[in-house]
């Protein structure tokens, strides 16, 4: 027999039994349920929240086996949500969670954040236009933003925080014409440090023209341990907030954690020349 108080009982000491409540009743929006969708979704049940909003428009394959959660020969060709949910359940049965199985789009976007605390970014690096349509709407509807890019073997995060910079101050996407070059945009706005950058050993697995590119389960992983924590600081207001222009970057492989500071977002000098020397890289 489930019982909610004891299933959660190990998280208190790190949070009070009042915190722990307030947790319960908090709802999640996360777009995409794959590689860090949903290992956001389990740890963020495991911590005890117990409303959600879920979506993603993908079936589990092969080639996923590497990172994400819910790939598992037994959920080869079923729908990423669908095994996501069920998962989450098995932790919680008294979850409440929503599915979103066609994505996410200006239709149903003010659906999906309908009542939600908290919106943690987890769609595939190449979604762009889902990622500035939900972006948009958390901001015209003062909902915090959690983004936690897993980054060759490491995690860069970024927060937007209601009266904060917003995300268009800070990527600076309308700068740019054309959706290749505000997906560099958005990458140099993702890691300003490039910590991964020098341990890359195959660069031909990189193609921003075929929208692909390498991962590793250890950075999908610390993803989840820095945007939950992050998570339970904003949901609980407890705990500083380092929010935009500001983000981290650690990377395990060099054993480097760099505090990144981004004052004018992608406006800035260096921005633009690691624009500059981005696109070379992803057009050569």
């Amino acid at each position: 027999m489930f019982d909610y108080d004891m299933a959660f009982s190990r998280n208190i000491g790190w949070v009070t039994n009042e915190e722990q409540q307030v947790l319960r009743k908090k709802r999640v929006a996360i777009a995409g349920a794959g590689g860090v969708g949903g290992i956001h979704l389990l740890t963020l049940a495991r911590l005890g929240i117990e409303n959600f909003n879920i979506s993603d428009f993908d079936d589990f394959e092969v080639h996923n086996f590497n990172r994400q959660s819910g790939a598992f020969i037994s959920t080869l060709g079923e729908q990423k949500v669908d095994v996501m949910e069920r998962m989450a359940r098995d932790i919680n049965p008294e979850a409440d969670i929503k599915s979103f199985p066609e994505g996410i789009f200006a239709h149903n976007v003010d659906e999906f954040l309908d009542n939600v605390d908290l919106y943690v970014d987890a769609l595939d690096f190449f979604a762009l236009e889902a990622r500035k349509t939900v972006f948009k709407k958390c901001y015209e509807k003062n909902i915090p933003v959690i983004t936690a890019a897993p980054l060759g073997m490491g995690c860069a995060l970024l927060c937007f925080m209601p009266n904060k910079m917003s995300y268009e101050e800070y990527f600076r996407f309308e700068d740019k014409e054309t959706e290749h070059e505000q997906l560099i945009q958005f990458l140099i706005g993702l890691s300003p440090a490039m910590l991964q950058r020098p341990y890359l050993v195959d660069e031909t697995r990189v193609n921003f023209k075929e929208k692909r590119g390498p991962s590793t389960p250890m950075a999908v992983n610390l993803c989840a341990g820095i945007a939950e924590t992050y998570a339970l600081k904003i949901l609980l207001n407890r705990g500083e907030i380092l929010c935009a222009p500001y983000g981290l970057h650690f990377d395990a492989y060099r054993n480097k954690f760099v505090k990144t500071w981004r004052p004018f977002g992608n406006k800035g000098l260096m921005p633009r020349i690691m624009f500059t020397i981005a696109k070379k890289v992803v057009e050569s």
